[in-house]
């Protein structure tokens, strides 16, 4: 039922945002030397890298790291970088992920290849076994601003209790708290 879930809205999403998601992707081309598209090796479902898109925030070049470990983010930023994350424009193509099963609407966040400690922790408890999301349980209660080890506690709640009421109910209060920033530190 999930997956039905996530292809039926998926392809609802890419038909209505499918102008925004050309105006950021000329943004982005006009706005910076690159790519338009970054495609990141995340971790998913047991474990298993994959690639996944994002509209380029950061200045090509950039070291292949968790935000909060670069010594100067902002410096890193391309000049709508900023807005493209605040407003999480940049996940826009992560629409793709879902589409090819790599991603669902809602799971613990995909880490990045080289979070060993993330990757561990949430082995652990079980949570690889979940295909990674655009947004969770863990993203909803604090985003950016959480510990790892608050996050995989978070991811393990999701885990346990996981359903398509509380997909949804994740999703509206993702929804909320995009409109209102809460949670972003960079």
């Amino acid at each position: 039922m999930k997956r039905i879930f996530d292809l039926l809205v998926a392809l609802a999403a890419v038909l209505v945002l499918a102008v925004p998601i050309l105006i950021v992707a000329l943004g982005v081309g006009l706005t910076s030397a690159g790519p338009v598209l970054y495609w990141s090796d995340r971790v998913g479902r047991n474990n298993k890298i994959f690639k996944m898109p994002k509209f380029r925030s950061m200045r090509a070049g950039t070291p292949a790291v968790a935000t909060h470990l670069l010594a100067n983010p902002k410096a890193h930023l391309t000049p709508i970088g900023g807005f493209l994350r605040k407003s999480s424009l940049d996940e826009l193509p992560q629409l793709w992920s879902i589409l090819v099963g790599d991603m669902s609407f809602v799971g613990p966040r995909p880490a990045l290849f080289n979070q060993q400690d993330l990757i561990e922790q949430r082995t652990e408890l079980g949570v690889h076994t979940l295909v990674p999301g655009l947004t969770g349980w863990a993203q909803v209660n604090g985003r950016d601003e959480l510990p790892i080890s608050e996050k995989v506690k978070l991811d393990a709640e999701y885990l346990k209790h996981h359903s398509l009421w509380i997909d949804i109910r994740i999703l509206w209060l993702t929804f909320v708290k995009v409109l209102s920033r809460d949670g972003i530190t960079h």
